[in-house]
């Protein structure tokens, strides 16, 4: 699927593209290709002379295949978008997009439609003069990609807060602490995502400053996306000392769980010890045995037997050792 952007009284268009004569009569800022299939790629090739690059070289994680300018003059950037839609059943990934900076127009190749990009192209329709040419829309994604980041963020202290009022309920079963450490895998993996994307974000901006390709405008911009970014970094680290945090008391909690089934198994061990003895004591196979003969002895043996069980429980109870 591909996309064309002009540039339309201070706005980004959209322009509707059914075939190549259709792409050969615009004048875009930028190209965005979803899917591509051979005949888009032959489209772009064609009139723009871009070589797009295939799936496996837009997962090299390299710098040299990452960031670098060809020879022909054209910049190619691969960079990490974050897709987190908030659903258990889908979790978040990560998508490679692959940016070239050729003829003054912007490319950009994913193999998935992503948040960032549709973001982005409704606040340019909304906000006339925020894009003056192909490089704002780039540094437009990358400060975007900050914003969804901070929001998956959020998203993921608001699900810790419910995790940690799970875990700190008064009753807390091994049911829940399953559903607790279900959700603190979840909220992990998402942080070490953003974790990434961020990175890779700061690398990518980070090329573009040091490559005086931007304004003094798209510069202080690029600062500040950075600066963003810092901020972001802290709050990863935060909710990583957290999400440990719960991951130790869930797993406290379910070894207390487990110590209680093994109480309970040594209570009861203890508690028949005595009775075992005396029924052992008076099954010997001795002719001679005080309470033989005795028309009272197999009561009294019973009522000892029940004495002697309940006497270490009524006991264990009154030290609190059952609760």
């Amino acid at each position: 699927m591909i996309n064309v952007f002009v540039l339309h009284n201070g706005r980004l268009s959209q322009i509707h593209i059914e075939s190549r004569e259709d792409l050969e009569n615009t004048l875009p800022i930028w190209v965005d290709l979803t899917d591509p299939n051979e005949e888009e790629r032959e489209w772009v090739k064609g009139i723009y002379g871009v070589t797009l690059p295939g799936e496996d070289e837009v997962k090299d994680i390299e710098a040299s295949a990452r960031y670098y300018e060809a020879d022909n003059g054209d910049l190619h950037l691969r960079t990490d978008f974050l897709i987190d839609d908030d659903s258990d059943e889908k979790p978040a990934v990560i998508v490679t997009v692959a940016f070239i900076l050729a003829r003054e127009i912007l490319f950009s190749v994913h193999a998935e439609d992503l948040p960032v990009f549709r973001l982005v192209r409704m606040r340019a329709r909304s906000r006339p003069g925020s894009i003056a040419d192909y490089k704002d829309v780039l540094m437009d994604l990358y400060a975007t990609d900050a914003e969804y980041s901070a929001d998956a963020l959020e998203g993921i202290y608001q699900n810790l807060e419910e995790v940690s009022r799970a875990v700190l309920q008064k009753d807390f079963s091994d049911k829940d602490a399953a559903a607790a450490l279900n959700a603190i895998a979840r909220e992990e993996d998402l942080n070490g995502r953003i974790r990434r994307n961020m990175m890779d974000t700061r690398r990518a901006v980070s090329f573009l400053m040091r490559g005086r390709l931007l304004n003094a405008e798209q510069f202080e911009e690029a600062r500040q996306i950075l600066r963003d970014i810092e901020s972001l970094d802290g709050h990863t680290s935060f909710l990583f000392d957290k999400i440990n945090f719960l991951m130790d008391a869930t797993v406290g909690f379910i070894n207390i769980n487990q110590n209680k089934v093994i109480k309970i198994f040594s209570v009861a061990s203890v508690a028949f010890l005595p009775p075992t003895l005396i029924a052992s004591i008076y099954g010997m196979n001795f002719k001679i045995l005080p309470e033989l003969d005795w028309s009272m002895g197999y009561p009294y043996a019973l009522a000892l037997m029940f004495a002697s069980a309940v006497s270490p429980l009524w006991y264990f109870k009154r030290r609190g050792w059952l609760k």
